[in-house]
């Protein structure tokens, strides 16, 4: 059993980091009625946590290929631990946005590393065991995140959603200090500027995209957070091209097929998960389900996705990433347009169709999608690509909060509307945009990957060997 303690490690970690994207998509309406936060906070109180994960995840695993992947992922844990007690302490909405934010800190340095210790720890076929077990658990955490969140929002409080990481963390913690060998370090080398500049240009972004549909498209703010976001863009380009250790080589860009997987990524998360916090506060606030209610109202979709995904993954495993990729995207805006389906009178039973065609979605597209990233781009380059998926993702899911929100705001109003139809009206807005991006998205996919991409492999068949930047989301 000590052999499978390190395998324990990691996916505690990588667990608790996931989960802690959804768990707060049930408790949104209790957070917002007791700390009285404006509708853009809440979108803040996700986004900041994604945002930060997405910057700092490249940065992080640089950090550990240098001073060592174990010390990194417990100093993780610590940041993580730290940050969830204040979160759960936080007393308005600045305090808890501020303690996402350095929660998303913890996060990046647990999920830069992960892969990375299990791919130094367990060898041959113990290896693709221990990945495979990892991937799963990875794509149950968005299913078990909306129920437990729900599951601790009813009985205890919406504050117990944060705490819950402190006794995970210190477990976890424990373990890992008995489980993993401290490894060899490298030369130390962090692309700074590269991290200052997409920081900069994700955060500016989703601001200017919040402010726009809270206080209008032409304000001075919106206009400026755009300014800013763009110049910080070009900076970005900039820097990456004169940098003799980029965070990121554009050079990969190159690469159609990696470019349609980075695209790919985005798109997924916009078009799958970006929509799911408005459609728990429509359980919450026009159904009147409780918290636990919603999250199990909300389970088809990942119940579906992990069935998918494991059934999938051996049926298709010679498919082309043209088909589980692109094809997949396809079924993710088909079930998104599927939601249109919700009217004034509508209950919670009406989004079934459109989750389980969502799952069947995210079912194809979460596991081969690093797994042909990986495949498109040079062995030594496999860390790199694999950590920028992650990246896009995560970046893809936060600027979707923000612009599904904000449609939803300029359509249904600044606040939460009293009358149902013009609530509908923004979720039908959202869910639109929604199915379209992923529709749009899957053809685009399709062409970029093309029938000479090359076949899927497996995860494990597809872990780094000498690059340890790798972060696979399954």
């Amino acid at each position: 059993m000590r052999k499978w303690t390190p395998l324990v490690a990691a996916c505690l970690g990588t667990f608790m980091l996931l989960i802690d994207v959804t768990i707060v998509n049930v408790a949104l309406p209790d957070i917002r009625s007791d700390l009285g936060s404006s509708f853009s906070e809440m979108q803040w109180v996700v986004d900041a946590y994604a945002l930060v994960l997405a910057a700092l995840v490249l940065a992080a695993g640089s950090i550990a290929d240098g001073i060592g992947h174990k010390r990194v992922y417990l100093v993780g844990l610590v940041v993580f631990a730290g940050s969830s007690l204040a979160a759960g302490l936080a007393q308005d909405p600045t305090a808890l946005i501020a303690a996402r934010a350095v929660q998303g800190v913890g996060a990046a340095a647990m999920f830069a590393t992960t892969i990375s210790l299990l791919h130094a720890t367990y060898t041959g076929r113990d290896r693709g065991t221990a990945f495979a077990v990892w991937g799963a658990v990875s794509g149950a955490a968005a299913g078990v995140g909306v129920v437990l969140g729900g599951v601790l929002t009813d009985v205890l409080d919406w504050r117990w959603i944060f705490f819950v990481n402190i006794p995970i963390s210190v477990v976890t913690f424990w373990l890992s200090t008995i489980a993993f060998r401290s490894g060899a370090r490298g030369r130390l080398r962090v692309d700074i500027a590269g991290v200052v500049t997409f920081s900069a240009f994700a955060a500016a972004t989703t601001y200017g995209i919040i402010e726009g549909g809270e206080s209008g498209w032409s304000t001075t703010t919106t206009i400026v957070s755009f300014g800013i976001g763009a110049a910080a863009l070009v900076a970005f380009v900039i820097v990456e091209s004169v940098q003799s250790a980029p965070m990121f080589p554009l050079g990969l860009l190159r690469i159609r097929v990696f470019t349609g997987c980075i695209i790919a990524a985005a798109i997924f998360s916009v078009a799958a998960f970006a929509s799911l916090p408005l459609l728990s506060i429509w359980m919450q606030g026009r159904l009147g389900l409780t918290p636990l209610q919603t999250g199990l109202a909300m389970l088809p979709m990942p119940v579906v996705a992990f069935v998918v995904a494991g059934v999938g993954g051996k049926l298709l495993h010679d498919a082309p990433p043209r088909t589980t990729v692109g094809g997949g995207l396809l079924f993710v805006g088909a079930g998104s347009l599927g939601l249109l389906l919700i009217g004034p009178g509508s209950g919670w039973a009406t989004t079934i169709p459109g989750m389980v065609i969502v799952g069947v979605g995210v079912g194809l597209v979460g596991p081969a999608l690093n797994a042909a990233a990986l495949a498109a781009v040079p062995a030594r380059q496999s860390g790199i690509a694999s950590g920028a998926v992650n990246t896009a993702r995560q970046l893809g899911f936060a600027l979707g909060i923000a612009v599904l929100g904000s449609v939803f705001s300029t359509v249904a109003g600044s606040s939460t509307p009293r009358a149902i139809g013009d609530f509908v009206d923004g979720l039908d807005a959202a869910f639109a945009i929604a199915g379209v991006v992923g529709v749009v998205g899957g053809i685009v996919t399709i062409a970029l990957l093309g029938r000479r991409s090359g076949h899927v492999v497996p995860a494990a068949d597809a872990a780094p060997v000498d690059e340890t930047r790798s972060v696979t989301i399954g």
